[in-house]
């Protein structure tokens, strides 16, 4: 068993393959046809209740809400196995299907737990306390909207126990992800999305996937719902197991795969970690607030990552950069008219207001490798000519990186956050195959995809991140990356790693800003 964690070490040292439902259903169909009958469901309740055993191990009870399917036979089977090595401990089982009704190997785990004394019970004891577990063996993987009617079950007894589980004050331990998620998407079905905050604070919740890691246990409400992931692959060398190896649909970036920062050679100099040139930073716009600081905020970030020079063009007219004398001197300000486009890695857009508009057109055609953030994503996504010029970068062997919020990848691809949302990994490969180039869809759960490759969830980053300046940021870091010569996925993928893992670091009782975090990078 493996705890899933930033820093863990991937098998491949590429990063944790993250499979989808059909994918995992078609491995755990390979993996059983090997065994003998009930091994495989044997196994994962063992795993289980070993977890169980770990996460609570001063537990006098532990209550077991089971499903329907599969995923309650691994809640009946891990209730058998935790009365065995645990006898003195208070074991209850609530369910929601007639025993008579389940699976073959469901039913079998369901005898086993009677003949073990485990004890039956409506729902959630009411004196479970902080040291007792509460183990979510209710749905599990694959459920869809479409087919929940189908489940031959009481609707209401399942929204009963799984709002209990979500309520509950003891730590959860969920069995392959947390009830009612969808595990390609990590995003709650309507009909099990938590009706309510809970009245106590949340507790820990942990996730013990088996076979295979999903895209949805790392992204969107997925990384909140699940907390910590550990993973089992049930001793059949998962995924690997069947032949052809199957494909994944995403990759999780770790430390080792996304972090590797080579030392420098000692015979280098400031031209051989490239230059970062910031455009943005309108003075005062439409709305009447200057936003130079955001420009600022990516040529620090640019400057303190180790870019070799860092130019910074704003685009306030009224700011005289020929006098004037940058905070920081190592940034040289330039007139956007003055610098030269061809020979830099651009972060265009940050703070760009309107007034980027007028310089799209330039950068696009000129800049050989491009960061196109904030307004300039805004002012593409409402211009059929800068549309049509970013999609016709590639062709001439230049490259880009998008960085959206949702919001401004649901203007990019004429659509509404919410779809964004609803299905992070689709939204970004679909930014990157309609503009031929790399997006990186910000949020919970980072998404980096290109047009010929399997796509990334960032594995780090936290709530510190959510307030203005730290997508900034970001932007001039990933500048900075792509300036030393690597490709514009490993850059960005490297960028949203490095970022994430500074605020998961960040000392506690130290106050914390975007300025902050990018000189922290240094």
């Amino acid at each position: 068993m493996l705890r899933i964690a930033s820093d863990t070490t991937p098998i491949n040292g590429t990063g944790w393959p993250l499979f989808d439902t059909a994918t995992t259903r078609q491995i755990e169909q390979d993996c059983t046809r090997q065994l003998p009958a009930h091994t495989l469901m044997q196994r994962a309740g063992l795993a289980v209740a070993r977890l169980a055993m770990a996460i609570a191990p001063h537990a006098q009870r532990i209550w077991i809400a089971c499903g329907p399917g599969n995923n309650g036979g691994d809640g009946f089977e891990a209730a058998a196995q935790l009365k065995t090595l645990r006898p003195l401990t208070q074991i209850l089982v609530s369910e929601t299907r007639n025993h008579q009704n389940l699976p073959a190997d469901a039913k079998a785990s369901w005898l086993r737990a009677r003949a073990a004394g485990v004890q039956w019970t409506e729902q959630c004891p009411e004196h479970m306390g902080a040291q007792d577990l509460c183990i979510d063996a209710l749905l599990g993987i694959g459920l869809q909207s479409k087919n929940t009617a189908k489940l031959n079950i009481d609707q209401s007894r399942l929204l009963q126990l799984l709002q209990q589980v979500q309520r509950s004050s003891c730590p959860v331990l969920c069995v392959d992800i947390a009830s009612g998620l969808n595990a390609d998407t990590g995003q709650y079905l309507p009909e099990f999305t938590p009706t309510a905050a809970p009245e106590h604070e949340p507790s820990p919740h942990h996730t013990l996937a088996l076979l295979t890691l999903q895209p949805g246990l790392f992204t969107a409400q997925g990384r909140d719902a699940c907390g910590q992931v550990w993973w089992d692959d049930l001793g059949c060398n998962a995924p690997g197991t069947p032949t052809p190896a199957p494909i994944p649909a995403a990759r999780l970036s770790t430390r080792t795969s996304a972090d590797s920062q080579p030392a420098r050679p000692h015979a280098s100099h400031k031209g051989s970690f490239g230059d970062v040139a910031i455009l943005g930073g309108e003075g005062l716009g439409h709305q009447g607030l200057s936003m130079t600081g955001a420009a600022w905020l990516a040529a620090l970030a640019a400057l303190y990552a180790g870019a070799g020079r860092v130019m910074l063009a704003l685009l306030d007219a009224e700011h005289r950069t020929d006098q004037a004398i940058a905070p920081w001197p190592e940034i040289m300000l330039r007139q956007p008219q003055a610098q030269d486009w061809h020979n830099a890695t651009v972060v265009c857009g940050c703070g760009g207001g309107q007034a980027i508009e007028t310089w799209l057109p330039t950068v696009l055609q000129q800049a050989p490798r491009l960061v196109l953030d904030a307004d300039a994503l805004n002012a593409i996504s409402q211009s059929a000519s800068l549309t049509k010029m970013l999609s016709s970068r590639a062709t001439r062997q230049q490259s880009t990186i998008l960085t959206p919020h949702p919001l401004e990848a649901a203007r990019l691809l004429q659509t509404d956050t919410q779809s964004v949302q609803a299905h992070r990994l689709r939204a970004a490969s679909a930014l990157a195959q309609q503009f031929q180039c790399t997006a990186l869809l910000k949020g919970s759960g980072t998404v980096i995809a290109s047009p010929a490759s399997t796509p990334w969830i960032n594995s780090s980053g936290n709530a510190l991140l959510a307030r203005g300046g730290t997508g900034d940021v970001l932007a001039g870091l990933t500048g900075a990356i792509w300036a030393v010569g690597c490709t514009a996925e490993q850059a960005a993928v490297q960028a949203a790693f490095r970022h994430g893992r500074l605020a998961d670091e960040w000392p506690a009782h130290t106050p914390f800003s975007a300025s902050a975090l990018a000189m922290r990078l240094g």
